[in-house]
């Protein structure tokens, strides 16, 4: 412990959606805990298009804890871009993100210093056990291996949102500008040690989570498609089974003709036949279609974030 008080600064970057009545306990804890494992610290809050008075109670917290820097972006971008804003503007030695819902207890924090200093890139955080319901359990198993895929790298199966790193595997992304964010495909860009160290997962203290069921699937098809040419080969595949398919079918056709003397009788057959190659070419268009989706919005630059208001004493941004 002392080790790390000598040696390490820290960032906390946390991403904020409705979290107004969370928030003072939380930066409360981090204030309290972090003085005891860092020599300098800072806590960023980056408020995410809340509807609530989230961006309000980050002011005051920043008014309060000299520590406190707050950004409000000019509307909800997602999660993954609001981590990507917090980890750019943050100024000490180590980065560690968690979410703002108490899930991830501060004193937890250096477990994953402790694995980090054994020399690897990235430590993520791993529940010891899930708080979540089923559906939502499903979802995140779902998202992390598709995960896997886009990343490459077998801790895909137990990354978390509570993860620390070095501040200057950044470096390695600094000029990505595509509106589509994935937070954990990014740092593969410039790490190559993962590993994840089983931290205790506490109840959500208040309110639900923001994550439902269709929008981590959403986020594990935007992690596939934006990060990973997956889709394209599952269309390819299956396009040469199709024609496989057809090819074997014409064979079965035409040796019956020849061998029986009539063909296959029957409408039934043909519109099966029909419906099985219509469904791979749509398939098929669907997937290339959404790589052009993601073409076209790189050549309309839309910003990966913006930023409306900040209690830095500096000009808000653009990125």
């Amino acid at each position: 412990m002392d080790i790390i008080q000598q040696t390490k600064s820290l960032s906390i970057v946390i991403p904020v959606y409705n979290s107004s009545e969370i928030l003072p306990e939380l930066v409360s804890q981090l204030s309290e805990f972090l003085p005891r494992i860092a020599a300098d610290f800072e806590i960023i809050l980056v408020n995410d298009g809340s509807r609530d008075d989230s961006w309000e109670v980050i002011k005051g917290l920043a008014r309060e804890y000299p520590t406190v820097r707050g950004f409000t972006m000019m509307r909800n971008y997602g999660q993954h871009n609001a981590l990507l804003l917090g980890i750019r503007v943050a100024r000490c030695e180590l980065i560690v993100t968690m979410d703002d819902d108490l899930q991830h207890p501060p004193e937890e924090i250096p477990r994953l210093l402790t694995k980090f200093a054994e020399g690897y890139d990235v430590v993520y955080g791993t529940p010891q056990k899930e708080e979540h319901g089923f559906l939502r359990t499903l979802a995140s198993q779902m998202t992390k291996i598709a995960l896997q895929r886009s990343m490459g790298a077998d801790t895909a199966r137990k990354i978390s949102a509570f993860r620390v790193f070095s501040r200057d595997v950044r470096a390695a992304f600094a000029d990505y500008r595509s509106p589509f964010v994935s937070i954990d495909v990014l740092l593969t860009w410039g790490a190559t040690r993962f590993t994840s160290q089983p931290v205790r997962h506490a109840p959500r203290s208040s309110g639900t989570s923001n994550y439902t069921f269709m929008k981590l699937l959403t986020h594990a098809f935007n992690m596939m498609t934006g990060f990973s040419v997956l889709p394209l080969q599952v269309a390819s595949f299956l396009g040469f089974a199709c024609a496989l398919l057809g090819l074997l079918i014409l064979v079965y056709v035409v040796g019956r003709y020849l061998l029986l003397g009539y063909s296959v009788p029957g409408f039934p057959f043909l519109a099966s036949i029909i419906s099985i190659f219509s469904g791979a070419q749509l398939l098929a268009i669907g997937i290339i279609g959404e790589y052009l989706a993601r073409m076209h919005f790189r050549m309309m630059e839309r910003p990966t974030y913006t930023v409306k208001e900040s209690t830095d004493q500096e000009r808000p941004y653009a990125d």
